[in-house]
């Protein structure tokens, strides 16, 4: 499949699960599909990239493994998607390579995610808590930025301030993933 292919084929993929799982299914068994889907998925101001995004972040909660050969693309754009149904399903991506970073079971990521690569997420995520985003791409980032705090010591202290400057414009699920992140935080 060529990638002016796959582009045709993502504006079949819609906002069911189903859907979303299939595509992701079909480049999980052709991984070299994934290089189309990132550069589709980096065209960010065409509304199929964030088609794409649905679908990358389907991939990686399937297999996360999938995106070894690809972090530096894939950390080195994540920062330009703005269109609000790309940027979540990125901040989900960036929530799951941090978490099986930290995660206490050894997986593949652990020996490929590079100080590089933790400085685009790093910068991104705060990015995000800053910035007039959703509920869901800050509470990803919120997730990622903690855990990214037990390494890096600068980062708690910073996101403390951020999740308090923030607290009381926030949603109640914002509040409610500050609060729990804050006591962790504090403990």
């Amino acid at each position: 499949m060529t990638k002016d292919q796959l582009y045709l084929e993502l504006n079949y993929v819609n906002h069911s699960r189903e859907k979303r799982l299939q595509y992701a299914n079909l480049v999980i068994d052709n991984p070299e599909l994934i290089t189309p889907l990132l550069e589709i998925l980096f065209e960010v101001d065409d509304k199929i990239s964030c088609r794409a995004a649905w679908v990358f972040e389907f991939m990686c909660g399937e297999k996360l493994e999938t995106i070894i050969p690809h972090l530096d693309v894939f950390t080195q754009n994540v920062s330009k998607v703005h269109l609000d149904p790309g940027v979540r399903p990125v901040a989900k991506v960036c929530e799951y390579l941090i978490k099986a970073n930290y995660s206490k079971e050894n997986n593949a990521i652990k020996s490929h995610l590079s100080e590089i690569h933790k400085e685009k997420i790093i910068e991104v995520c705060f990015d995000w808590m800053i910035n007039d985003e959703k509920i869901a791409p800050k509470a990803y980032s919120m997730n990622s930025l903690y855990l990214l705090g037990t390494e890096y010591d600068w980062i708690h202290p910073e996101l403390a301030i951020i999740l308090e400057r923030d607290f009381q414009m926030q949603s109640s699920g914002f509040k409610a993933r500050a609060r729990h992140i804050l006591k962790k935080i504090r403990q």
